[in-house]
């Protein structure tokens, strides 16, 4: 019969193959003279943006109709029939300019033509009467506008009347003129707000005349309800919050000049456009990680994609 092992010989035996496979590599390591391998620190891949000063603007987009405060019709002297018409619509004509004759003769009469003259000088806004048209002088013979008194009707809903005021600036975009920018300021507000709309009337004027601007025509306006002049701003994914409070992480170094990341606890005010003011905590120029910090907590190594911060290797 065969001779059964005591009952403690197996978790000795498991006990022993244990331990030649957890330390047997470092004793082999030793007798042949050679360390064990080093671990690596991990490398993480992020994204960087210098904080920058500037100014940050509040905005509100708003519809608008293009409207000529300054327009004139033209009449004729003296009444007969239209013999000549020398400016057509949208032609630009000076103050006193001849730009229609009348025939007033009568049967049996004959007189040389009357000349008529522009009142103002300005874009012919209206389609002349044609030629061969009996006019009187009650009769407009066209309308001449002054693009350079053209003016933007905007209503604003109630609710964002609020700091509404002369002065305010505003960006303008044109559907003739995509991707061109004009510039106007508010010159007025309504004193009262429609109880139909619920909205407040606002006219703003074009900082500089443009004779491709038209009346009739439909504007976009982006009014700058609110500035905050000269902040430090830095993009607004830049930002972590957690329990501990607002942060951003910086770009430090090593003592070998690696790039390690740094948790910055920083004061936050406004975040407009994309952006976030920083009013403590950070100076303008200094790198920030715009992407790939959410796996950060400090100390990290780093390795800066798309920025000509020095990379390094580890």
């Amino acid at each position: 019969m065969k001779k059964k092992l005591p009952k403690f010989t197996m978790p000795i035996i498991i006990i022993l193959i244990a331990c030649i496979l957890l330390f047997g590599p470092g004793l082999l390591a030793r007798r042949s003279g050679t360390a064990p391998e080093t671990v690596e620190a991990p490398v993480f891949s992020v994204r960087t943006q210098e904080a920058a000063r500037q100014t940050l603007y509040a905005f509100l987009d708003v519809n608008g109709d293009i409207i000529c405060t300054q327009q004139a019709e033209v009449f004729p002297d003296v009444g007969g029939i239209l013999v000549s018409v020398q400016a057509n619509l949208g032609t630009y004509v000076n103050q006193g300019q001849v730009i229609a004759e009348v025939n007033p003769s009568r049967p049996g009469m004959v007189f040389l033509n009357s000349p008529v003259t522009a009142p103002i000088s300005g874009i012919i806004s209206r389609t002349p009467l044609s030629t061969g048209t009996t006019v009187g002088p009650q009769t407009a013979i066209t309308t001449i506008s002054r693009n350079e008194n053209l003016e933007i009707f905007a209503r604003i809903p109630e609710r964002e009347i609020a700091g509404l005021a002369p002065g305010l600036r505003a960006e303008v975009f044109l559907q003739a003129y995509p991707g061109e920018t004009f510039h106007a300021t508010v010159i007025r507000v309504s004193p009262v707000v429609d109880n139909i709309s619920r909205t407040k009337l606002i006219n703003l004027r074009f900082d500089s005349g443009d004779r491709r601007i038209s009346s009739g025509m439909f504007a976009r306006v982006r009014l700058n309800t609110r500035s905050y002049p000269d902040v430090v701003t830095v993009p607004v994914e830049a930002v972590v919050s957690s329990q501990g409070g607002t942060a951003v992480f910086v770009i430090a170094n090593d003592e070998a000049g690696l790039p390690v990341a740094a948790r910055r606890e920083v004061g936050i005010g406004a975040s407009l456009q994309g952006l976030t003011e920083i009013r403590s905590g950070l100076e303008a120029g200094e790198t920030v990680i715009v992407q790939g910090q959410q796996l950060l907590s400090g100390g990290e190594y780093l390795r800066i994609i798309g920025s000509d911060i020095f990379q390094g290797s580890r």
